[in-house]
């Protein structure tokens, strides 16, 4: 009997250890996430921006950055109308302003240089809060073992 009650005593101990273990790691943070976006299809742009803002910043996963490179540079263009796709053309909100909500809530918007120099843009032809990126910068985001990487 004495035996028994041990054994029922070391596997409820291990069953409330590994109960433990994930919430530990919500109180530590979440990891952050890295959208390397390529495309100026609006569409898939407003899916990407949206995914990053409302399903990742808002939810405290940090950082929180998007890597605009290849014909993603045209997005943050503000000289350049976006057009503007489903419930996003009711509420009259363009993917510039979705940007810039983002960048106000705490995301982080880094734009390629040489795709920049590319498609004759420079850092002055770019919304308001969007950082010409680096190497270091983008290097340390995409091999960070805290941050994830998602491609659209």
């Amino acid at each position: 009997m004495k035996r028994l009650a041990t054994t029922l005593a070391a596997i409820t101990i291990a069953a409330a250890s590994l109960t433990a273990a994930p919430v530990l790691a919500q109180e530590e943070g979440k990891p952050g996430l890295f959208v390397n976006l390529t495309t100026d299809d609006t569409w898939s742009a407003a899916k990407a921006i949206m995914f990053a803002h409302d399903k990742a910043l808002k939810n405290g996963h940090e950082p929180v950055a998007i890597w605009l490179n290849v014909r993603a540079v045209y997005l943050a263009d503000k000289k350049r109308p976006s057009h503007i796709h489903g419930l996003m053309a009711e509420n009259g909100i363009s993917i510039q302003d979705m940007l810039t909500a983002f960048i106000a809530d705490g995301g982080q918007v880094f734009m390629c240089s040489a795709c920049s120099k590319a498609a004759g843009l420079t850092e002055a032809d770019y919304i308001d809060g969007v950082t010409m990126g680096t190497w270091p910068v983008v290097e340390g985001l995409l091999f960070d073992p805290d941050v994830k990487t998602l491609a659209w």
